[in-house]
């Protein structure tokens, strides 16, 4: 049994030490997926012993949520306040770190399985992965109701998950991977219209759009 410290806080593997576990688990989760990955493994990659991550993560669970989470090279959505509706959903949802790239639907998609087989892994996935990013959307949404943009009516619940859900689609069941157009393409033909925003318009669609 693992000794604890008073009040049964576990020690913290800090800084450098930290950050090399979760790169390491970060990479074996995208390279064999949730299923495959063990905590003997982890501790092969970080060059580091099981007592070592024992002390810091209870679980698999723990730990690999928190990789996804903390890690350096784990994708990550920024609170952005541009003043307008558009312009937060295309700093949020555009970039390399956005919903929809190659890394993040790699992550997602290596820890689908273990979604319905592991019903721990999943309530600390939809709880520290999952809702934060749900709030910085539901924040998006807000903000353009507090200042008149789009009308309180508008569903929040229901439109807050819907622009990373489209992506998302695209790159699970359709094997597109969206680039910054697209992103701007679905705000401005689904998103914005979809809220009533007096400012949705039609873009011209290019030749590549029109035949994807």
């Amino acid at each position: 049994m693992q000794k604890l410290t008073i009040g049964g806080t576990r020690p913290r593997v800090a800084g450098d030490r930290e950050d090399e576990i979760l790169e390491a688990t970060l990479a074996l989760l995208l390279d064999v997926g949730y299923d495959r990955l063990t905590m003997d493994a982890v501790a092969r990659k970080a060059r580091a012993s099981k007592a070592t991550l024992y002390r810091r993560w209870a679980d698999k669970p723990s730990l690999v949520v928190d990789a996804m989470v903390r890690a350096k090279h784990a994708p990550h959505i920024e609170r952005e306040d541009t003043g307008t509706l558009r312009g937060d959903l295309v700093q949020t949802f555009c970039g390399a770190h956005s919903a929809g790239r190659n890394d993040a639907t790699g992550m997602l998609g290596s820890v689908i399985t273990a979604l319905a087989s592991d019903p721990e892994f999943a309530r600390r996935f939809r709880e520290a992965f999952i809702a934060p990013k749900v709030q910085v959307s539901r924040d998006i949404y807000q903000r353009a109701i507090d200042r008149g943009e789009i009308s309180p009516d508008v569903d929040i619940d229901v439109i807050a998950p819907a622009l990373a859900g489209i992506l998302l689609h695209r790159s699970f069941v359709m094997g597109i991977v969206p680039d910054d157009d697209t992103v701007e393409r679905v705000i401005d033909h689904v998103i914005l219209p979809a809220v009533g925003h007096p400012a949705a318009a039609v873009r011209p669609q290019p030749e590549k759009a029109r035949n994807s």
